[in-house]
């Protein structure tokens, strides 16, 4: 019998996403269903000296598009074609959804996150006429007005995935919206961008509670764990809907799989699940005390030193645009 790699036994068990905007990752390592992507992962991929004709020909399209979207900057509306371009690009490679990411800086008004989405939307018709509009996920960051956004996208027919999600409230809300998919954040992101920092409270509980929650109460919406920073982390998570993956990782799991390591979704979970009867999406007050109190603050915290990442890599893509023009 042939030795089983991690990555061969997570895809056995759930359904694995690349959380890159490299299309040699896609075409190396694959096959994966979703491209999941950000602000971070974006800069880090235009920052390379290959991109430089896709970052010309981006600015190039934002100047010449400007007059239709002149409610934003070039640099803006030139970074939002960027991202697009290479969702564009990692589509050929994986068999579902790609998915973009608003401008942090929205993430505190429902309307303007709902016109970026819509703009992405028609970004996508502009680099690739005809792109299926299903194919498309907008990501979302999970305050009570990005939930409210992905309400009103999601009946307008274009999916969402509520991100930077720390909490049972905000999976609760975002189940009652009928966002696609959910992305806790098993390790707060700071992980990523402060050296020798370690999450001491990693959220690979929650994601278990939250799927157990949603079968509970028949929700179509799909835990989509990020954030991961070990292959330990992926195999306790073997068995969730699906999980989004950094390169990194993913050479990791090619690696033969010893089977060492329970999943906490073969386990009852170690956390309560709500009643079924609970309710958010008419209560914005009580969704935002019982989210301000989780984890004795923690959680906001969390949550608010996320979008404060994202919107410094938002400014560093503005300024590489800015630069190159």
């Amino acid at each position: 019998m042939a030795v089983q790699s991690g990555l061969e036994y997570m895809r056995s068990r759930t359904v694995v996403d690349c959380d890159t905007m490299d299309e040699e990752v896609a075409k190396t390592l694959g096959p994966f269903q979703d491209s999941t992507s950000n602000q971070a992962i974006a800069f880090g991929e235009l920052s390379k000296p290959a991109r430089g004709e896709l970052i010309a020909a981006s600015l190039a399209d934002a100047k010449a598009l400007h007059p239709k979207y002149s409610s934003i900057s070039i640099e803006e509306l030139a970074v939002e074609i960027a991202m697009v371009r290479m969702a564009v690009g990692m589509a050929q490679h994986i068999r579902g959804l790609v998915h973009v990411q608003t401008n942090p800086y929205y993430s505190y008004s429902t309307e303007k996150t709902v016109v970026n989405a819509l703009r992405i939307v028609q970004l996508f018709q502009h680099v690739q006429p005809g792109f299926d509009v299903a194919r498309i996920s907008i990501k979302i960051p999970s305050t009570w007005e990005g939930i409210m956004a992905c309400r009103t996208l999601e009946q307008a027919g274009v999916r969402t995935l509520a991100t930077t999600l720390f909490t049972m409230v905000q999976a609760v809300l975002a189940a009652e919206v009928g966002c696609t998919y959910i992305a806790p954040y098993v390790n707060e992101l700071k992980v990523h961008f402060d050296a020798g920092f370690e999450d001491k409270a990693k959220l690979l509980p929650l994601c278990a509670a939250i799927q157990k929650y949603y079968k509970s109460i028949n929700s179509p919406t799909k835990v989509l764990p990020a954030s991961l920073t070990s292959v330990e982390e992926i195999f306790f998570l073997a068995g969730v809907d699906h999980l989004t993956i950094a390169p990194a990782l993913l050479e990791q799991l090619t690696q033969p799989y010893a089977g060492n390591i329970q999943s906490l979704f073969d386990m009852a979970p170690t956390l309560p699940i709500p009643a079924k009867g609970v309710s958010f999406i008419n209560d914005p007050g009580s969704f935002q005390i019982t989210f301000a109190r989780d984890q004795g603050g923690a959680s906001q915290r969390k949550l608010t030193e996320a979008v404060n990442i994202f919107c410094d890599c938002q400014d560093k893509l503005e300024l590489l645009m800015k630069t190159a023009a």
